[in-house]
């Protein structure tokens, strides 16, 4: 599937850039179907290999899907192209947002979950950059829209992010303080932050500041979890934590 955005400036309609996303894989619930959560891989990574984790979890409840992101230069790799849900310069709070990929990121997203039952509770989870985008749609949920303008169509009801970061960060509590329905949509979102302490890609500081940025915006339902000697990788414990949390509160524990 594709999406086609504009950028513009000063004034000027500028070239149209194309997102051709991959393959997008599931993992179908064992019991009865109450949730469904998008699970995004992280740079140069793909849907299928996301899914051999998930298969794993003891989740009977919940619908995994999968998405390939799409295949495009990169510059924080000097652009060599691998799959990548935006363009990145370098992680840092003051490094310029590619505000168009994380937009059509975030609307694909949206619209494999448009077509769940509506009493299925809806949710987004990541690793790296999968989890930075996981955050920028709770932010897309909260303000209601897009930084394009375009109205978010989905209720989410829970976030998950593991080693990765906000992007916007420095600009989210202008945009949820100039929303009248933000603030309460934004307190009633649960998140679930983990990130390793040693991690060598993303830094730990990175998880720690987007945690406070999102709480200091009016998040009040995040949990921030750190793990000693973690890296770049998920382990068994932080997998634990993270059923743990979609358990609870998707209100998961009287069903099988």
């Amino acid at each position: 599937m594709s999406y086609s955005n504009y950028s513009s400036g000063s004034g000027a309609r500028q070239a149209r850039r194309t997102f051709e996303f991959g393959r997008t894989h599931v993992v179908r619930p064992k019991g009865r179907h109450l949730a469904t959560i998008v699970w995004l891989h992280g740079l140069g990574d793909n849907g299928s290999s996301v899914c051999q984790l998930l298969e794993s979890l003891p989740l009977p409840n919940v619908k995994f899907i999968c998405p390939t992101a799409p295949t495009r230069p990169v510059a924080l790799l000097g652009g060599f192209t691998c799959t990548a849900w935006f363009d990145v310069a370098e992680i840092s709070e003051d490094s310029p947002d590619d505000i168009e990929g994380l937009d059509a990121s975030a609307a694909h997203i949206a619209n494999l979950l448009s077509t769940e039952p509506a009493d299925v509770k809806l949710g987004i989870g990541g690793f790296s950059m999968g989890a930075a985008v996981a955050l920028y749609s709770a932010t897309c949920f909260s303000v209601g829209k897009y930084a394009n303008g375009s109205l978010y169509p989905i209720n989410l009801r829970a976030i998950v992010g593991l080693s990765g970061w906000l992007p916007g960060s420095r600009f989210l509590k202008n945009k949820i303080d100039g929303s009248n329905e933000a603030p309460r949509r934004a307190a009633s979102l649960p998140i679930l932050l983990c990130h390793g302490r040693s991690d060598e890609v993303v830094a730990y500081r990175y998880g720690e500041t987007s945690a406070h940025a999102l709480t200091s915006s009016g998040f009040r339902s995040l949990v921030f979890k750190c793990y000693d000697g973690l890296g770049h990788y998920t382990v068994p414990r932080e997998m634990d934590e993270v059923c743990k949390f979609l358990v609870s509160r998707l209100g998961l524990e009287n069903y099988h």
